[in-house]
């Protein structure tokens, strides 16, 4: 568990710090404990319980049933239906900003101490149901104990986080002293936003925008992802729980082309925080950027987009270590975070070998439903995913040399089960080596040396996460300066970003670079207002 102490930490009031302590990350749960592996087990068959319920969408304060409907299927077992949803749609989406700029009149004064509170007793709530929460995103996103065990702590972490951030964003502010003046600068909230968060992160990264967003003084329309409402509908339950006031924050699953895309060029929506694929949120940054009839402000957009992930493996390096890295990072979450490592460049000198090491380990995946413990990779997203990843495998069977995998898991189960494949051989611009796959499938390209691999690694319209193994020490400070990455780690694997030590967010077509988890997030959701007065 690590700590985080910088300037960001010292500057918090010590209020904060006599009330909260001191921020730690969430430590992740130990499944070889019995006690644990048990209590899983016991959060598993409740959340099975819960299967196929219906669930309204809560707009204002006031449950909302629709005619269409939104199903959840468990993807690594597509007979299970998790719930049904009511799914909004343009009249839906109308009712949903207009209670979000009713409650923004109310919510924005209320002091960030307030506002602190809701967010901190959310994460304690939070805290006591972490197991039921993972259990969720076991059946709905197909995450292992692990992986689903982690995304809520990031959860958790991003709420600690930001409660502490707000207060500090409250202090005040230092500015230089002008004689005969009293001059303090406020951030203040921007207004109604609209929150659209990913599947593959589906109460982290849910979670992580929605809270800086109301707990800066924003009221939320919160569309969470069509593959993932039964995890938002729960995050959602915490905040019903702890009171935090009706219109606050409003639950509304619905359709991106028409009750998204209503919102985002509707006048009154003030922001949009969005994280998901390059097209959309292109697509978003563009829509945004049109001026409605009726609209005073230039809409804030705060975009995370995708990746086309690099590890560098030098020569002079632990080579064992590196594998290890290389294959977490790519296969962790069935490939699934854009942060995956989808590019591994291998100078030549050791090519063969990093080979020879790396396909065991792969092979050596288990794959199949994720309610059991020892499964590392359950099913992709849905069937759609599925057969958009074995199209690339195809590309990559012609543009490389597949290794192991390349082929949909049918002794996993019924569910979109990919085998975890490795296409080696590819040439830096072959397509499985500049587009975004998404899924268990990672490509290997051969480097002369250290300088091509970092010119490999660069040549993408990407720049999200980025990693790269070498003793040298002048390589790796070259690295530090040159590799054109948002996150970049040096040997370690390039997934597994932690609040507070690793703010999150990348360069190019990766998006907005707004580093979620650090200390210039809650910016994004507020404005700065100077106010001088003449003593």
């Amino acid at each position: 568990m690590s700590t985080m102490k910088n300037a960001v930490m010292a500057t918090w009031p010590d209020e904060v710090m006599e009330k909260r302590g001191e921020f730690t990350n969430c430590p992740l749960t130990d499944f070889s404990q019995e006690e644990n592996r048990q209590a899983m087990m016991a959060a598993l068959a409740k959340v099975k319980g819960e299967f196929g319920r219906t669930y309204p969408l809560v707009l204002g304060g006031k449950e909302v049933m629709t005619e269409a409907k939104l199903e959840s299927y468990d993807p690594s077992r597509p007979s299970d239906l998790i719930g049904t949803f009511a799914k909004a749609g343009e009249d839906e989406a109308r009712i949903a900003i207009a209670a979000a700029v009713e409650t923004f009149e109310s919510w924005k004064w209320t002091s960030a101490q307030e506002r602190a509170d809701y967010i901190w007793r959310a994460c304690d709530l939070m805290i006591e149901r972490k197991l039921e929460l993972a259990a969720w995103m076991v059946y709905e996103e197909g995450k292992s104990w692990v992986e689903a065990d982690a995304d809520v702590a990031e959860a958790i972490d991003f709420l600690e986080f930001y409660g502490r951030e707000a207060i500090r964003y409250a202090a005040p502010q230092p500015l230089t002293p002008i004689p005969g003046e009293e001059n303090e600068l406020r951030y203040i909230p921007l207004g109604p936003a609209l929150v659209v968060p990913p599947w593959n992160f589906p109460l982290a990264i849910l979670v992580g925008m929605t809270s800086a967003a109301w707990v800066a003084g924003n009221t939320v329309v919160l569309k969470p992802s069509s593959d993932a409402p039964a995890i938002g509908y729960q995050f959602f339950k915490i905040l019903q729980d702890i009171g935090l006031p009706e219109g606050v924050v409003n639950f509304m699953p619905g359709a991106g082309a028409s009750a998204g895309d209503y919102l985002v060029r509707h006048p009154q929506t003030r922001l949009i925080a969005f994280t998901g694929s390059m097209e959309v949120g292109l697509h978003i940054n563009a829509a945004a950027a049109q001026t409605a009839e009726g609209q005073i402000w230039i809409k804030r957009t705060i975009l995370e987009m995708g990746g086309k992930d690099f590890i560098v493996v030098d020569s002079d390096t632990d080579l064992d270590e590196a594998v290890a890295g290389c294959v977490a990072s790519s296969f962790g979450y069935q490939g699934q975070k854009c942060s995956a490592a989808s590019r591994l460049i291998v100078v030549e000198d050791i090519y063969d070998e990093f080979l020879e090491k790396m396909i065991p380990l792969v092979e050596q995946i288990r794959v199949g439903h994720p309610e059991d413990p020892e499964v590392y990779n359950g099913a992709v997203i849905n069937e759609g995913a599925m057969n958009d990843h074995l199209r690339y495998i195809e590309i990559g069977r012609q543009e490389g040399r597949i290794l192991t995998g390349g082929a949909r898991d049918t002794g996993a189960g019924d569910g979109w089960f990919i085998q975890p494949t490795v296409i080696a051989d590819v040439d830096s611009k072959a397509r499985v080596a500049q587009e975004e796959i998404f899924g268990p499938v990672t490509t290997v390209i051969k480097a002369r040396d250290f300088d091509h691999a970092l010119e490999i690694a660069n040549d993408t319209i990407f720049g999200l996460t980025g990693s790269f193994y070498t003793r040298d020490p002048e390589k790796i400070e070259k690295g530090k300066n040159v590799f054109h990455a948002g996150n970049l780690y040096v040997n370690r694997k390039c997934t597994g970003a932690l609040v507070g030590g690793h703010p999150f967010g990348g360069f190019n077509m990766s998006g907005t670079d707004s580093k979620a988890g650090g200390g210039d997030y809650l910016f994004l959701f507020t404005q700065p207002k100077l106010i001088s007065e003449k003593v």
